[in-house]
């Protein structure tokens, strides 16, 4: 890890090295050039006016600005340059240097009167649809901007989003480094299908889904964990899609909301190097005060007599004997222990990031490399991550535009171990510590009284055995439980202005390369079990790789109503081919605690060991036509119809359609408003809209087949293991939203409201237990119920 770390800083320090040379060998003259700007029409100096030095690629390396009398005075970067002077109301003039040092020049005016100029500069919200001004947007939506995210100490997106959107509800899983986090928009929206929003990144839907059988003991599907493969301190901006008519344009992935993530560009501009570095403690609070060994082995007798009414037996429970002639257990039980200390260490998180942006006319371009270190609070945690990225801009010509991305994340979490198999995949570390009994040893004295460099796992005591309880200490240092993760990203962009500033058309596919590996160990000497139970020595290898495409066509058409009127309108198809495969061994009593990997000679002979395999593959495609409307700038309206289908249902309901209709009143338009100028928008929304959710997995909706167990005649015999679901069909999400945008005193106060209501029909239900009347004891999925979510 260590070394491929390095090996990438080398490589990146290398390049920064030599562009940095290059620079400098650059910035090599000595030449001033000074000089006086006039106007042409009447000889009369001007002021303000602009001084850009240019190299070859039109990349602005220096300035300079004219004083009152129009003269200027420049330090030139590179004799090849050239001087661009420019100003508000005239014609621009570019001269190549010559190696003169002064320079006059007469600007001729633009305009033959200028009475006034107002420039307005409208932000736009890049959603990867139609990119609409963020004043003119219908629907309800929060934008929150790099600046506030690149420099908090947060190893994900939605951590670093906590408590800054409101009606976003985000949670993390436990605080070790590397937990998942559940994002919740506008409450959940499903009874078990996922209520997580969908991300987009750059304009292209990014895949967070898991797997159906990614457990594994190590992992969950919260615990996944899959935005911490996008760094925080690449994102330009974050915008929250909250109502149903903003999602509903991303059909049925999108009933949970929609996080649109941009990430930064480059600029026209000479290279700009940036390093951060971040650095955290962590330290836990005072906990929750607990009983010392002496005051619980004085109360726990105590509570059995309470309880029984005779004394607690202690010929029987040494535990509580204390008799110095037991040498053993008075010293094994005769201590004061505070395991929550014991499992408790200093959290130390830091962060460095190293980028280059830059780029001239034709081609532009951002890089940066990130590497990302944290211990947690609780031994045996941890989370590193490497991330690298490349955005690049090409302008081929007036009509033509290219661009790529490329991104790519290396991830290490370090987890305690995990004591349970199935789908409640939880360390229960810290809550063991919380209740183990304070008045034993964390390592183990021996028969004489002598204290051994072992720790003090008993394989029973009154308190119970593994799982149920353990020296924490000793599971957190013995036991591993590791995720390994590699994820790239490519991203091919292409834009042909098919009439100029009219129709555009846009071309997008995405690749997405994902693969992660869990391998976790559990010896012997952490929790103090017999060697032939299989919970000793046990390890775990899983692999899991996911691999899809997503493919986006734009067609976008904008046509010229006059300067009343505008029209943008959208017709888009996309296509997402998404496959996995994933192979796991789970295997016990291996020969040694050194030998911690299943494919050494070890035993798979009950339930909970296994050998397994599995693939799977599903396939969407989508429809959308959209248009927004806008008179006089005060009257907006927005439509859209989306259509869905998707391989997760069968033929009958394969498809589906998603309509949604927006509206924007700018009342401060009105002549009535004109006497307020102190108001610079009040709006009001209302909007209507559907979106849908799929099954968590795949193939659900098929009659899959079984073989007995038993044999007749040496063959296995077949039975239909579950009931053929035709009838299954999408959940749909039906939102009403009134919303109200009020902004005051040059935009110094703004107040957004916005009332909702939500309700989820045919909701998706996995599992659901049926009569056993019919031969099944449930059926895989189910639409069923409704759920009702409103709020302000």
């Amino acid at each position: 890890m260590k070394q491929k770390t390095t090996h990438i800083l080398y490589c990146f320090l290398l390049t920064v090295l030599l562009v940095g040379n290059f620079s400098l060998q650059a910035q090599g003259s000595d030449l001033v050039v000074r000089g006086t700007i006039t106007d042409s029409s009447n000889g009369q100096p001007i002021p303000g006016a602009t001084i850009a030095e240019q190299d070859a690629e039109n990349r602005t390396v220096n300035g300079a600005i004219s004083d009152f009398d129009g003269n200027f005075a420049m330090r030139i970067k590179n004799p090849n340059n050239k001087l661009v002077f420019s100003t508000l109301g005239y014609t621009s003039q570019t001269i190549p240097l010559t190696g003169k040092a002064s320079y006059n020049v007469s600007l001729t005016p633009s305009v033959d009167e200028l009475d006034a100029v107002m420039i307005s500069v409208e932000k736009q919200v890049e959603s990867g649809l139609l990119n609409i001004a963020e004043r003119n947007q219908t629907t309800s939506n929060v934008t929150v901007k790099a600046s506030e995210v690149e420099n908090t100490q947060a190893a994900s997106i939605d951590e670093a989003l906590q408590g800054r959107v409101p009606g976003v509800d985000i949670v993390a899983n436990s605080g070790d480094p590397g937990a998942g986090m559940q994002i919740r928009i506008r409450g959940t929206s499903s009874i078990s299908g996922s209520s997580d929003p969908l991300i987009v990144v750059d304009g292209m839907p990014y895949e967070t889904s898991i797997p159906q059988d990614f457990n594994f003991g190590t992992a969950d599907q919260q615990g996944y964990a899959a935005l911490l493969n996008i760094a925080p301190s690449d994102i330009e901006s974050i915008t929250i899609l909250k109502d149903a008519a903003a999602t509903a344009m991303w059909g049925s992935r999108a009933a949970g909301g929609v996080l649109v993530i941009n990430t930064k560009r480059g600029a026209v501009g000479k290279p700009k190097i940036g390093y951060n570095f971040t650095g955290t403690y962590m330290q836990l609070p005072n906990t929750i005060p607990m009983l010392s060994g002496d005051q619980y082995s004085q109360l726990i007798p105590e509570a059995v007599m309470n309880r029984d009414g005779v004394p607690l037996n202690t010929l029987t429970v040494k535990e509580f004997q204390y008799d110095p002639q037991e040498v053993y257990w008075f010293k094994n039980y005769g201590n004061n222990t505070d395991w929550v200390e014991a499992i408790s260490q200093t959290g130390l998180t830091g962060e460095h990031v190293l980028s280059l942006q830059g780029g001239g006319e034709k081609a532009r371009y951002f890089t940066s490399v990130g590497y990302y270190d944290s211990k947690g609070v609780t031994k045996g945690t941890g989370f590193e991550r490497i991330n690298g990225r490349l955005n690049l801009d090409y302008i081929v010509s007036d009509r033509i535009r290219f661009r790529t991305d490329i991104a790519y994340t290396h991830t290490n979490t370090e987890r305690n171990y995990v004591n349970t198999f199935g789908t409640s995949d939880r360390d229960r570390l810290r809550s063991v510590a919380y209740t183990k009994m304070p008045n034993m040893s964390i390592y183990e004295y021996d028969d004489v009284g002598d204290l051994t460099p072992n720790y003090f796992s008993p394989a029973i005591n009154i308190q119970g055995a593994y799982p149920g309880t353990y020296n924490p200490v000793a599971l957190a240092e013995y036991a591993s439980n590791t995720q390994v993760g590699d994820r790239i990203v490519p991203h091919f962009n292409l834009q042909v202005d098919l009439i100029p500033k009219r129709l555009i058309s846009t071309f997008d596919i995405q690749f997405d390369f994902n693969s992660t590996k869990a391998k976790a160990f559990l010896p012997q000497n952490a929790t103090g079990r017999p060697f032939t139970e299989t919970v000793v020595n046990q390890a775990s290898d899983a692999d899991v790789d996911i691999a899809s495409i997503t493919s986006k066509t734009n067609i976008i058409y904008t046509p010229d109503l006059g300067k009343d009127q505008s029209l943008q309108a959208l017709m888009s198809l996309q296509t997402n081919d998404f496959r996995y495969e994933s192979h796991q061994a789970l295997t016990a009593n291996t020969a040694s605690s050194l030998l911690t990997d299943p494919s050494v000679p070890s035993r798979t002979q009950n339930s909970d060991l296994r050998l397994y395999t599995n693939n799977s593959q599903a396939r969407s495609v989508a429809g959308l036509v959209s248009a927004q409307y806008s008179l006089l700038d005060r009257y907006i309206v927005n439509v859209g119809l989306r259509a869905d289908g998707n391989s997760k249902f069968s033929a009958d309901n394969r498809y589906s359609l998603f309509p949604s209709v927006s509206t924007r009143w700018r009342v401060s338009g009105e002549s009535f408003m004109d006497g307020l100028d102190f108001i610079d928008d009040l709006s009001l929304r209302a909007s209507y809209g559907q979106s849908g959710g799929t099954p968590r997995y795949d193939y659900r909706f098929f009659n899959i087949y079984g073989n007995f167990d038993a044999e007749y005649l040496g063959q296995n015999g077949v039975y239909p293991q579950n009931i053929q679901l035709d009838n299954l069909r999408s959940e749909t999400l039906t939102g009403k939203n009134l919303g109200l945008n009020l902004q005051l005193f040059d935009k110094k106060i703004q107040l957004d409201v916005d009332i909702y209501q939500n309700r989820t029909t045919n909701l998706l239900f996995e599992n659901l237990a049926i009569s056993s009347v019919s031969g099944y004891g449930s059926v895989s999925d189910q639409n069923v119920g409704t759920i009702d979510n409103q709020g302000w």
